[in-house]
């Protein structure tokens, strides 16, 4: 009998990306907003999209999320292509994607809790008029999402009456309400100050890191992207000039690309130096 050893060099596993674009265009009339991206995103990763406005972040985002379709190429989540899918299955895909906008998105004359609960509204039947006739077992949930947060103090006051910061907490603890697998973010602290800014990173790093999530998050903050993010992807009219893990891009090389994906606009040196965008 002859003993085989087998290496373990010669045992491949392949893993899926959880996200993927394959030559992906986007045409909106005469204007290409995306051109031939091809991205994929590991689970567990948290990627940034670099890039000044009309860069093409906030396209790419809503074609993750299925709310824009590709002119051409095509788009797979959640091991699903989403220009196959039916509106029946795109919306059952959205439940596992949460989404954090710039401008929160939320309704001021509402209660915190009851934005909070308003992630959970795609697992309900029928419209909800009022805090209590949120399900009990719900509620509790919106609470520890809250707590988790750091704002469990303020349920019951007014979204309108906090500050930009702890309304973008908020946003955060709605979006844990649908338990998703992938939290997709949009300029999410954009309106914020600095301060405010790392905090509100630092805790989606974390809930990222406990939760297993997967991330996508477009930033104009350069520092905040190298101290937050596995991996830049850099953006310039709609087209893929950098994608690098954050580990292997120092400050000075980060700057220099950033200077590079702005430089057709003409933008001001010292904006990009202060990381100001």
């Amino acid at each position: 009998m002859t003993n085989t050893t087998i290496s373990p060099t010669a045992i491949t596993t392949t893993i899926a990306p959880l996200i993927e674009v394959n030559g992906v265009c986007k045409d909106f009339g005469a204007t290409r907003a995306l051109h031939d991206i091809n991205l994929t995103v590991a689970r567990g990763e948290i990627v940034v999209l670099l890039g000044l406005s009309g860069s093409g972040k906030s396209t790419l985002l809503r074609h993750l999320d299925g709310l824009d379709s590709p002119t051409s190429g095509a788009v797979s989540v959640l091991d699903r292509t989403l220009t196959e899918s039916s509106s029946r299955e795109l919306r059952a895909l959205r439940g596992r994607i949460g989404m954090i906008f710039q401008q929160f998105e939320l309704v001021g004359p509402l209660t915190v809790l009851e934005n909070v609960l308003t992630g959970a509204l795609a697992q309900l039947r029928g419209p909800r008029l009022g805090l209590w006739t949120y399900p009990k077992s719900l509620r509790r949930k919106a609470l520890g999402h809250l707590d988790r947060v750091g704002l469990l103090h303020k349920a019951y006051e007014r979204a309108d009456q906090l500050s930009g910061g702890q309304q973008q907490r908020v946003a955060i603890a709605r979006a844990l309400m649908q338990d998703p697998e992938i939290l997709l973010a949009d300029e999410p602290v954009a309106s914020l100050d600095p301060d405010s800014s790392a905090q509100v990173m630092a805790l989606i790093r974390e809930i990222a890191a406990d939760r297993g999530l997967t991330v996508v998050c477009s930033l104009h903050q350069v520092e905040l992207a190298l101290e937050w993010s596995d991996r830049v992807v850099g953006l310039r009219a709609g087209e893929v000039v950098l994608d690098t893990p954050t580990a292997e891009l120092s400050r000075e090389r980060a700057m220099t690309i950033y200077r590079q994906v702005g430089a057709e606009t003409g933008e001001n040196d010292l904006r990009i130096r202060s990381g100001t965008w």
